[in-house]
């Protein structure tokens, strides 16, 4: 059965934080099928399994580098919503260091942090880039810390891509 809706993001950390963004909002499971692309080259494919059973209504989300990719690949009757930089800047913009900062404290890894930005090549880099850094440093912390950052958001008020694609496809 085809899903009345698709959001097609480009890994499970975006999904993470869509289903987290969804729930909170109190979305009923299974109204939307996220579909995660394990990268972007393979939006094309994934649209294409799509098309036989077309969904009501299609989304994209991506990176500021895959902007113009996926623009030309979805074509003008799919919206592509874009993250300014990536998914992770967008949440800890939202949220703001301080409260990133207070979860990872809540969570046991500010520790973690510390130590990673007192290594001597990231000493000089700014206080956002190595929390981009960490969140990005051992698999699956994305995906855990999408979904915990997700779940620190105002449900109502999510940075404007991801809030735009949960409008799409009725998240």
């Amino acid at each position: 059965m085809t899903p009345r809706a698709v959001a097609l993001v480009e890994g499970a950390s975006d999904a993470a934080v869509l289903e987290g963004l969804a729930r909170r909002r109190g979305t009923p499971p299974g109204t939307t099928r996220i579909v995660v692309l394990h990268g972007y080259t393979n939006l094309g494919s994934a649209l294409r399994a799509l098309a036989p059973a077309a969904p009501e209504r299609v989304s994209v989300l991506c990176d500021a580098g895959a902007a113009a990719y996926c623009r030309r690949v979805a074509g003008p009757s799919v919206p592509v919503r874009v993250c300014d930089a990536d998914l992770e800047d967008e949440l800890l913009r939202a949220l703001g260091p301080d409260r990133v900062h207070a979860l990872l404290d809540a969570h046991g890894e500010l520790a973690a942090l510390h130590a990673l930005a007192r290594q001597p090549g990231r000493r000089d880099r700014g206080e956002v880039e190595n929390l981009r850094r960490f969140l990005s440093a051992r698999s699956g912390r994305k995906v855990r810390w999408g979904a915990l950052l997700a779940g620190a958001l105002d449900p109502g008020a999510p940075p404007d891509p991801l809030a735009r694609v949960l409008d799409d496809v009725g998240l």
